[in-house]
């Protein structure tokens, strides 16, 4: 499985919502994610793709689409 899928999986879960037809939805305008929802997001991620955000150095409105998502997972892999 790939990060993309990855990062949708986890967002699907936490959403309950299919955003890979909706990948630059901000998902905090939209009200599928709020701070509580951010700390899953975070401990999900570093769960399945072994990426750690700090929640201190986390900046909403660079994790605030599917697509923002997948690219800062991607960027932290590596």
């Amino acid at each position: 499985m790939d990060t993309k899928e990855t990062v949708l999986n986890v967002l699907q879960d936490l959403t309950g919502t299919d955003l890979s037809g909706d990948l630059d939805n901000n998902l905090f305008d939209s009200g599928l994610l709020d701070s509580m929802g951010t700390v899953q997001l975070l401990l999900q991620l570093q769960s399945e793709l072994g990426i750690e955000v700090a929640v201190s150095e986390f900046e909403r409105s660079e994790w605030d689409t599917p697509n923002k998502i997948i690219a800062n997972a991607e960027e932290m892999q590596n």
